[in-house]
């Protein structure tokens, strides 16, 4: 779930400097980067509900 989380920051990051949000680096401007970092914000939230489904798997169910 972390690894999501982390996956969730850094494509979000990667994403506003590809749309030229964040004017910082050498990423700016460059649209490849917001393709890339909408396909890591997906990635990062799979990785998330997974990691939830799992968390909820492993707990007894109160019945």
């Amino acid at each position: 779930m972390s690894l999501g989380l982390f996956a969730l920051t850094t494509g979000g990051v990667w994403t506003l400097q590809g749309l030229d949000y964040l004017d910082d680096g050498l990423m700016s401007g460059k649209t490849v980067w917001a393709a890339v970092g909408g396909v890591l914000i997906i990635a990062g939230f799979a990785l998330v509900v997974l990691g939830m489904r799992r968390r909820s798997a492993g707990r007894p169910s109160a019945g």
